[in-house]
């Protein structure tokens, strides 16, 4: 009868020692899943910073071959200039997607100097002899060409963002997310009024 007793009790202990070891594998594994896509969340906002940045450095070259031309309005050139100040004064760290309050400080910021270069380049219209210039034109062409690699890095940023906010809510990773300080991400949304092109007033 001993005997018999000590091997249901050793059948209970191995199952409850492969349960825990079972265990301890998924928390593992959804762990590694959960770091997983956090880093891939903070490469692609990485990708959408390289763009800015870009753009902030295409930006002087703009404004001094644009200066050359001694009647051009000086506010819109203000503007622009003031608008990319704001940018890069802004410090932003992987802690910005954490903070709703400073990640849409961030996206509000960036949204002014969009607005600011959408009006610059309108104005020019305006002026044949700078729309044809060479180094304008090129300017033009690298500053629109980032804008567009813009729009594409938010939009897989948005898209890392959905799987990474996903993957921390569901049930049963949700816990180990809780435990271990996975927080969700912000996403970038349209700045409000973005469907209205802007006022240019000659």
């Amino acid at each position: 009868m001993k005997s018999k007793g000590l091997i249901v009790g050793l059948a209970i202990g191995g199952v409850l020692i492969i349960g825990i070891i079972l265990l301890v594998m998924w928390g593992i594994s959804v762990y590694n899943n959960l770091v997983a896509s956090e880093q891939n969340v903070l490469k692609q906002w990485s990708q959408v910073e390289n763009q800015y940045q870009r753009r902030a450095d295409l930006i002087p070259n703009l404004v001094n071959t644009v200066k050359g031309y001694a009647n051009f309005e000086k506010e819109v050139l203000t503007q622009v200039t003031e608008a990319r100040a704001r940018v890069g004064q802004f410090n932003v760290t992987p802690e910005v997607l954490n903070d709703p309050q400073a990640f849409e400080k961030f996206q509000s910021v960036q949204g002014d100097l969009s607005s600011a270069l959408s009006r610059l380049l309108a104005v020019v219209e305006n002026y044949p002899e700078l729309k044809a210039n060479e180094n304008f034109l090129q300017l033009q062409a690298q500053l629109e060409g980032t804008e567009n690699r813009i729009a594409v890095e938010r939009k897989r940023f948005n898209e890392a963002v959905q799987e990474y906010n996903t993957m921390i809510k569901r049930f049963p990773a949700s816990m180990l997310a809780g435990m271990f300080g996975f927080h969700e991400k912000q996403y970038f949304k349209a700045v409000q009024g973005a469907e209205v092109p802007p006022k240019v007033e000659f």
